[in-house]
């Protein structure tokens, strides 16, 4: 029998996470970035071992749920935008991005507010552009920081994150417009 304190572990890695964004952020606007590849890989095996705990153990909490997100969208859009600062990925890229997010998280909250109380489901097309988003960050840390990283790869990559990111808030938009235009069907019958 786990401590009682133990259902806590998976808020406290969610935390860590987020303190470990100032220095990924620093790290990278100094070009340390082999130092950047290792606290974004620390990050990330933290994001996969509270999911784990979590769900193995049944130690959820409603912290757990809002924060988790936070901190994973903190960690990714802060790297995209110091890589960007260093030079190192395109802006248009960066806008993108976090344009999609502020798509679907105004859409949401919309939904929300006009239309009735929101449960967020990802969706996997979603998960692979998180997927996407990671192996980009890696790769460009990566290349830069251990070894060089054939140029046609990393470009791949770009291009399957402009893919994915283009295609995952487009299917977000029509997934809940659709079900907003039939929730206000179904009131007006």
């Amino acid at each position: 029998m786990p401590h009682p304190l133990a259902r806590h572990i998976p808020n406290l890695l969610t935390v860590f996470r987020i303190l470990l964004v100032w220095p990924l952020v620093e790290a990278l606007l100094a070009g340390r970035y082999g130092w950047a590849l290792f606290i974004f890989v620390v990050a990330g095996l933290t994001d996969g071992l509270d999911g784990f705990l979590a769900r193995r153990f049944h130690w959820t909490s409603r912290l757990g749920g809002l924060l988790d997100p936070v901190a994973d969208k903190l960690l990714m859009v802060s790297s995209f935008v110091a890589l960007a600062l260093a030079g190192i990925v395109p802006e248009w890229l960066v806008w993108l991005v976090i344009g999609r997010d502020l798509v679907i998280v105004t859409g949401a909250a919309a939904y929300h507010l006009l239309i009735e109380p929101l449960v967020a489901q990802p969706i996997l097309l979603s998960k692979f552009n998180t997927l996407v988003q990671i192996l980009y960050v890696f790769a460009n840390l990566y290349d830069r920081g251990y070894a060089r990283i054939d140029p046609a790869w990393i470009g791949a990559l770009q291009w399957g994150l402009v893919f994915t990111t283009l295609s995952s808030g487009a299917l977000y938009v029509w997934i809940w417009s659709r079900r907003a235009i039939r929730k206000k069907k179904q009131e007006n019958n």
